[in-house]
């Protein structure tokens, strides 16, 4: 039970998965002010740096769950070098089932819900770990621009139009989950760039050190044609934001 190579590969440098930079994840959490001590389950956590930087700004105790030993791992040694390794935890299992043993203050799936089939069942999935007036992050997809046909769909990595929304009828959803929205904090095209950018040179160092690695044809392939692609097409028309939700 793993993430593929090629994910770790191009992700190798990150510290966030996803296409926010350091700034955006304080952001968000400044605006959401946690009390000292609030618990926080983050599933799809990654190499866990919203765990680990919040443990230290906000004096958060919390569990991150991830299926990548590779990120789990780095996510761990990140803990120690934030002086948070007695505040946080990692557990490598399927997020998709996992559920807090105990109510949760954050509940939290940043840019990862196919664990839940999309937002509406990551939603059900978090609410199943939250505890009363707690908060539910969700990180989503939506459309800034309207794609103009399916080749734009497909570079934006959606099978259909209707698999993201526009940004309104996103946290219209929301509402219709039983949902209030009290936050929000947006990637903007920068953010986008330093997230797909930095994929590019993990990609290009990997191949100059395993030049005659079995996966090298693939991940050339993705160098060749991923700038030109995320220029085109991601940088325009995706956006991305991470969603504070409470229940009503």
């Amino acid at each position: 039970m793993d993430l593929p190579r090629s994910f770790t590969i191009r992700e190798s440098g990150h510290r966030i998965h996803n296409p926010f930079t350091s700034e955006k994840l304080a952001t968000l959490g400044e605006a959401l002010s946690p009390p000292p001590g609030t618990r926080m389950l983050d599933l799809a956590c990654g190499t866990g740096e919203m765990l680990c930087t919040w443990a230290r700004d906000h004096q958060l105790t919390g569990t991150g769950v991830d299926i990548s030993t590779v990120f789990l791992a780095g996510a761990r040694a990140r803990a120690v070098e934030l002086s948070v390794a007695d505040r946080v935890d990692f557990t490598h299992a399927d997020a998709s089932g996992h559920v807090a043993d105990e109510p949760v203050g954050i509940a939290a799936c940043i840019g990862a819900t196919w664990i839940g089939g999309g937002a509406a069942g990551t939603v059900e999935l978090l609410r199943r770990s939250l505890a009363p007036g707690g908060t539910i992050l969700i990180g989503e997809p939506y459309w800034r621009i309207d794609p103009p046909d399916q080749t734009t769909v497909e570079a934006c990595h959606a099978s259909a139009k209707e698999d993201f929304l526009p940004l309104p009828e996103l946290l219209e959803q929301f509402g219709e989950l039983g949902c209030d929205v009290v936050e929000m904090v947006l990637a903007d095209q920068d953010s986008w760039d330093r997230y797909a950018a930095a994929q590019w040179l993990n990609i290009r160092r990997w191949l100059d050190a395993n030049p005659d690695d079995g996966l090298a044809p693939e991940m050339r392939a993705e160098l060749t044609t991923g700038p030109a692609r995320h220029t085109r097409y991601q940088r325009e028309y995706l956006g991305w934001g991470v969603f504070a939700l409470m229940n009503h």
